[in-house]
C-alpha cells in the first residue's frame, strides 16, 4: 500500500492518495481542483488513479473530484447520507458511486469503509482504511475530513454562519456530540488524517502537524474531553473563526459541481493603458508587494499579495462580476490556480504590472509610520485607530481606544468608520493592515498603516489593554 500526504498551504487543506501497488490503482481523498500534484505523484509511482472519495461537500474549496472524473475516469464515491437538500447534484453526470454508513469500496487490495460522522455538515462521513494487501484483517487509520483535527474538532456553525440556514449551528453541535463519542469508541492504535491543519477556517485550534491518532486525541484533544452534551455544544459554538463569505459560494458550487478548467476562458493580457480607467470601475487586485504597493499605485486598485491571495481574495471579490489582476506574467499562473483553488474563475483579464511600471499614469500612494510616530496622534484623538485582526486576537490584547473591525469584513463595514479624521490601520505585525489601507484609499478614507503593528506598539514599551471587541456590523 502507498499512502502519500499532500498540503497547500494557502487553503490549510490536506489530501491523499491511496494506492495498491499489486494492482496498480489508486484514490485520491478529498482532491482540490488543481489535479496535476495528484497526477504527477501517481505517474511516478507507477500508479493510475481510478477513483476519488470525498468526505463531505467542501465550504472552504473547490473539489476536484470533478476533474479527476473528467480527465482520467475516476470513480467518485460521494455521500447519499443527510437531508435531501445536502445531495450531490451531478452525481448522475459521472460513474458515481453514492455511499451510506458501513459501505466498503476497494482500490486494489486496500479497503476503504464508510462511517457517517455528522456534525460538521449533515452528510458528513470517514473512510477506515484497511491494508488488506499486507495482510491486515483490522483497520490502520481513518480519513476523519473536517471531522476531526489534530487537537480540534471540525465547527458544526458553517451552514449558518455561511447558508443562512437558522438552527442549523445547534443541531449540528448535537449531532457532533453523538459523532465524538463513537469516535472515542474506536481503538487507539488507529491513526487519524484529517482534511485540514493549521490556519483553516473549518475548526479552532487545529494543530499544525499533520496526523495523529485516536488514542492521542481521546488524551489531548479539547473537544473530546466532554461527556455532558449541552457543555460540548457551549464550547463548540464559542469562539469560532470569522466565517469567510465565499463559503456560501463554496457550498453550492461543490454541490451542484463546479466547472471543469478545460471550459474556463483564456485570460488575456489587456492594454496597460486601460488600467487606470478599468480600476475606476471594477475590482484590480494588484498582487504585488505591499511596500511597493504603498509606494505608489494605480488609482482605485485592491492590494492583495499573491502570497495572501487564497486567504483574502474570497472576502473582498463580488463572485458575480469580473475580476482584473495586475500582476507579473510570471506570477500569472500560480494567482489564478489560488483564485480557482476558491472558486474565483471569472477573471476577465490581467494586466502586466511590469509594463504598468513603465507607464507614466496617475499613481497614489498612502502614508506608513511607526508607533512612535503616531503614538501622539492616537493618544490626541487626532486619528482614529483600527484593528483589523479576529475578534479573538482583539480580545487577547488592543490599543486603549482602537475600533475594531475584522479586515475581512471591512467592505461590508465601512459605514461604521468615520470620514473626518485620518484612519490609522493596525494588525499584529503590518500585513494585513497593508490590505485594508488599500481597500480603505479606494473607498475614499485618509488612510495611514502602522508599521509592524501591535507587535512593534509593544515593542516600543507602549502599553495595551484585554477585552472584547465592539461589533461592528
Amino acid at each position: 500500500m502507498l499512502l502519500k500526504y499532500f498540503y497547500d498551504k494557502s487553503l490549510a487543506h490536506a489530501s491523499y492518495l491511496v494506492g495498491c501497488q499489486r494492482s496498480g490503482e489508486a484514490l485520491v481523498i478529498d482532491p482540490g481542483r488543481n489535479i496535476e500534484p495528484y497526477l504527477e505523484a501517481a505517474s511516478v509511482e507507477g500508479l493510475r488513479i481510478v477513483g476519488a472519495a470525498e468526505t463531505h461537500i467542501h465550504a472552504d474549496f473547490v473539489s476536484g473530484s470533478r476533474e479527476l472524473a473528467d480527465r482520467v475516469g475516476a470513480k467518485l464515491y460521494l455521500s447519499d447520507e443527510g437531508p435531501a437538500e445536502w445531495k450531490y447534484l451531478f452525481a448522475d453526470q459521472h460513474d458515481v458511486q453514492l455511499v451510506h454508513d458501513g459501505d466498503t469500496f476497494r482500490v486494489g487490495n486496500v479497503k476503504l469503509e464508510v462511517v457517517h460522522t455528522p456534525g460538521h455538515t449533515p452528510e458528513h462521513i470517514s473512510f477506515m482504511l484497511t491494508d488488506e494487501g499486507g495482510g491486515a484483517t483490522e483497520p490502520m487509520g481513518i480519513f476523519t475530513g473536517d471531522f476531526v483535527f489534530v487537537g480540534s474538532i471540525g465547527r458544526p456553525d458553517l451552514l449558518e454562519t455561511a447558508a443562512g440556514l437558522v438552527g442549523s449551528a445547534e443541531k449540528g453541535a448535537r449531532q457532533l456530540f453523538h459523532s465524538m463519542r463513537k469516535f472515542r469508541e474506536l481503538p487507539d492504535h488507529l491513526q487519524i488524517w484529517p482534511a485540514h491543519g493549521a490556519g483553516s477556517a473549518c475548526g479552532k485550534g487545529l494543530g499544525a502537524i499533520p496526523s495523529s491518532t485516536v488514542g492521542y486525541e481521546k488524551l489531548f484533544n479539547p473537544a473530546l474531553q466532554y461527556d455532558d452534551e449541552q457543555e460540548f455544544v457551549n464550547y463548540i459554538l464559542a469562539d469560532q473563526p470569522e466565517t469567510p463569505f465565499y463559503f456560501a459560494v463554496m457550498k453550492r458550487v461543490n454541490k451542484e459541481g463546479p466547472a471543469l478548467v478545460r471550459e474556463l476562458p483564456t485570460v488575456a493580457a489587456l492594454d496597460p493603458r486601460q488600467v487606470t480607467d478599468l480600476a475606476q470601475r471594477q475590482m484590480v487586485i494588484d498582487t504585488t508587494s505591499s511596500g511597493d504597493f504603498a509606494a505608489g499605485h494605480v488609482a482605485g486598485s485592491v492590494n492583495v499579495p499573491s502570497g495572501a491571495l487564497v486567504q483574502w481574495a474570497g472576502f473582498f471579490v463580488d463572485y458575480t462580476q469580473p475580476l482584473y489582476l495586475l500582476t507579473t506574467t510570471a506570477a500569472l499562473d500560480a494567482n489564478l490556480r489560488g483564485l480557482r483553488s476558491i472558486g474565483i474563475d471569472n477573471v476577465a483579464g490581467y494586466f502586466d504590472a511590469d509594463e504598468v511600471r513603465g507607464l507614466r499614469l496617475r499613481k497614489e500612494t498612502y502614508g506608513s509610520e511607526t508607533p512612535a510616530e503616531l503614538r501622539e496622534a492616537i493618544e490626541s484623538d487626532r486619528v482614529q485607530l483600527v484593528d483589523v485582526r479576529s475578534a479573538t486576537e482583539f480580545a487577547e490584547e488592543h490599543i486603549d481606544g482602537t475600533e475594531h473591525c475584522f479586515l475581512g469584513t471591512l467592505l461590508r463595514s465601512l459605514h461604521t468608520l468615520e470620514r473626518d479624521r485620518p484612519l490609522v490601520v493596525q494588525c499584529r505585525s503590518g500585513g494585513r493592515s497593508a490590505i485594508a489601507a488599500s481597500v480603505l484609499q479606494r473607498a475614499g478614507f485618509d488612510v495611514i498603516n502602522m508599521q509592524g503593528g501591535i507587535e512593534a506598539w509593544k515593542k516600543a514599551g507602549l502599553s495595551v489593554v484585554q477585552g472584547p471587541a465592539r461589533a461592528t456590523v
